[in-house]
């Protein structure tokens, strides 16, 4: 399957699009991390704007948990969830924790990087919040559960990756000095992260082989990376395109609309199509054919 066509939707009255997510009931969800809000693109096209906090509150990351959204607020130190109809949760966090990804386990689980103190947190179905700690100064980024109940984490500062056994276990994989990974997504046998600094894709199987990818452009930023049925799609927030890998490393890149620019949250919904926020101040979908 190849891009056949894309569709941009203008948000620059809603400006700063950052995190991006697919949604069970269709729905795309967008943070607007300079606003203070979120957008719900429905299915029937529909626009639905919800402020959540303040303009400093900086919503940031988004994952989907059947049709609600769970997002991080960086600025706030918070994590939301916000259902189709609009009814909003909040967990109030550590000051000065700096919550940034997100995921949700198998368990309904909720994980989170603190990227200020250096941790992962766990919010339970219950309310409860537990976390792990990482080595100091590593800046977690992105995360993502696998399908096994492990948690990893893309560990920019530290040039590595973490961990987490389905028992709580912590491991760390070192990464070759300049990669500052950032976004990370998992597969059925290894996880696929972005590494921004190195302009590289990488493999991290789950017996700890990593293989990497060149990029053709290797400053081209790649922030966000999101399984696919059929590989794995990234951002590349300098050069203003999103790429394709496939599982044995085969690119493919596509430019985006030349008025849109800075490309980072990214998602792939249910029928395949390929969903794109940029900072710029719109919202790109690339339909597959």
């Amino acid at each position: 399957m190849t891009v056949i066509s894309t569709t941009t939707f203008d948000l620059t009255e809603q400006p700063d699009p950052y995190g991006i997510a697919a949604t069970s009931d269709g729905a795309v969800w967008v943070t607007l991390v300079h606003s203070g809000a979120v957008v719900r693109l429905g299915p029937d096209g529909s626009r639905d704007h919800y402020p959540v906090g303040s303009d400093g509150c900086r919503p940031s990351v988004l994952a989907a948990d059947g049709a609600t959204a769970w997002f991080t607020r960086t600025g706030d130190d918070r994590v939301t969830a916000i259902d189709g109809d609009g009814a909003i949760r909040t967990v109030d966090l550590d000051s000065g924790s700096g919550p940034y990804g997100i995921c949700v386990g198998a368990d309904g689980a909720v994980w989170f990087t603190e990227s200020r103190v250096d941790r992962i947190g766990r919010l339970d179905r219950g309310g409860g919040i537990s976390h792990v700690s990482l080595p100091s100064g590593c800046f977690p980024a992105a995360l993502t559960c696998g399908p096994d109940g492990t948690v990893w984490a893309a560990l920019n500062q530290a040039d590595a990756v973490a961990r987490i056994g389905s028992g709580g276990e912590l491991t760390i994989v070192g990464l070759p000095a300049g990669s500052a990974p950032v976004g990370i997504t998992a597969g059925a046998d290894a996880v696929w992260l972005v590494e921004i600094g190195a302009g590289q894709v990488a493999r991290l199987a789950t017996d700890g082989k990593l293989t990497e990818y060149r990029l053709p452009d290797p400053s081209c930023r790649p922030h966000a990376i999101a399984a696919g049925p059929d590989g794995y799609w990234f951002t590349e927030w300098a050069a203003g395109r999103v790429g394709h890998i496939t599982g044995d490393g085969t690119v493919t890149e596509y430019d985006l609309p030349d008025a849109v620019s800075e490309p980072h949250g990214i998602a792939v919904a249910a029928d395949g199509a390929v969903w794109v926020a940029a900072e710029s101040g719109a919202v790109v979908r690339l339909a597959r054919g």
